[in-house]
């Protein structure tokens, strides 16, 4: 609307990604913060709570009345203030919107399976919710290499192109996308250790964009350079409001859960914005948090089944940390400054190349 304004009455300062990001961000913030608490009422209402699972440190038995689903209203707003902001036609801003959709629809899929099966914490099968990322995933890469997206692999600290993925492309795409959803997912355990850490990837992954959209700044950078993508910083900014509002609700003691509905299609918007920023292996270090969170689970799994012994008392380790009874408020904190720090250091690397 806002780019439709410019257009039309040739507002210019309304041209400008960073003005209509600003626009964006305080619109997504502003129907959070008014829509969660009225949420949050209804799903309390209708008992749309969040089943806890059995083993679980005994602090969360607690938390088994704390609504869920709260995805549902950060995702909404961010796709309202999108589309209030972006320039419609472009290409890179429909993927970015199909891929925040399609995956929060998998979540609330997931989300409800969980709910009605009441004292089941489960949701869908592992089989059925993997399928619907890879098939989904699958069609955002498909839909980015047939669109003319740099299918070409870069590395931090080097300003050519190490790989042509070529044809191979829309899949490792899918395959990142895959693993930052689920990544994500498994590091929402406690209140707002997912969102702060998805707060300082995206506003990361937004800068690294804008600067690849942004011919002469990619010059000076030594970064690739792709046509259109900087208009996606506007979608980056909404939902990082959107998730800012969400946590006012959130932090510790949540009054509100996001649920798969949320943190899957966070994790598959960050994977996204770091293949369209190409900085697909800079991720590791961007989303640190959750790679951490996602090692242990591996770790954890492969050596319980060729070994029959745990490497940590509980996985993720973010539970593991609560077993040793540490309080829950610092394993946030701390998993919080690991978060800030990792992404300073992913932005010293466009200095470093």
């Amino acid at each position: 609307m806002l780019y439709w304004f410019y257009s039309y009455f040739e507002i210019n300062i309304l041209q400008y990604i960073t003005v209509r990001a600003g626009a964006a961000f305080s619109f997504a913030l502003l129907i959070t913060l008014f829509v969660m608490p009225r949420f949050i009422s209804w799903a309390q209402g209708r008992n749309i709570k969040q089943p806890i699972y059995d083993l679980a440190p005994e602090s969360h038995q607690q938390k088994a009345s704390t609504p869920t689903m709260g995805g549902i209203v950060f995702i909404g707003a961010t796709l309202i203030a999108s589309l209030l902001t972006v320039k419609l036609n472009n290409t890179f801003v429909i993927a970015g919107l199909l891929t925040l959709s399609l995956f929060s629809l998998i979540g609330i899929k997931d989300d409800l399976s969980k709910i009605l099966k009441r004292k089941n914490s489960a949701g869908l099968s592992a089989r059925a919710k993997l399928a619907f990322q890879v098939l989904a995933s699958l069609g955002i890469g498909s839909y980015l290499y047939f669109s003319g997206a740099n299918h070409e692999l870069f590395t931090p600290f080097y300003k050519h192109a190490v790989l042509d993925m070529s044809f191979f492309a829309p899949f490792v795409w899918a395959l990142i996308i895959v693993a930052s959803s689920n990544a994500v997912n498994l590091t929402d355990g406690l209140d707002g250790l997912a969102t702060v850490p998805s707060i300082f990837a995206l506003a990361s992954l937004s800068i690294f964009v804008y600067i690849t959209g942004n011919a002469v700044l990619s010059s000076y950078l030594l970064m690739p350079k792709m046509v259109a993508v900087g208009e996606v910083v506007i979608i980056g900014s909404a939902l990082i409001g959107a998730l800012i509002g969400f946590l006012w609700y959130n932090c510790h003691p949540a009054e509100v859960f996001m649920g798969d509905s949320g943190s899957l299609s966070i994790g598959a918007f960050i994977a996204y914005m770091a293949i369209i920023a190409k900085s697909e292996l800079l991720l590791i270090l961007i989303g640190l948090i959750f790679v951490i969170e996602t090692v242990s689970v591996i770790l954890q799994v492969g050596s319980f089944k060729l070994r029959k012994k745990r490497v940590f008392l509980m996985a993720p380790i973010h539970h593991h940390f609560e077993m040793k009874k540490w309080a829950e408020n610092k394993i946030i904190v701390r998993f919080w400054i690991i978060s800030f720090v990792s992404n300073l250091l992913a932005l010293i690397t466009l200095k470093i190349r």
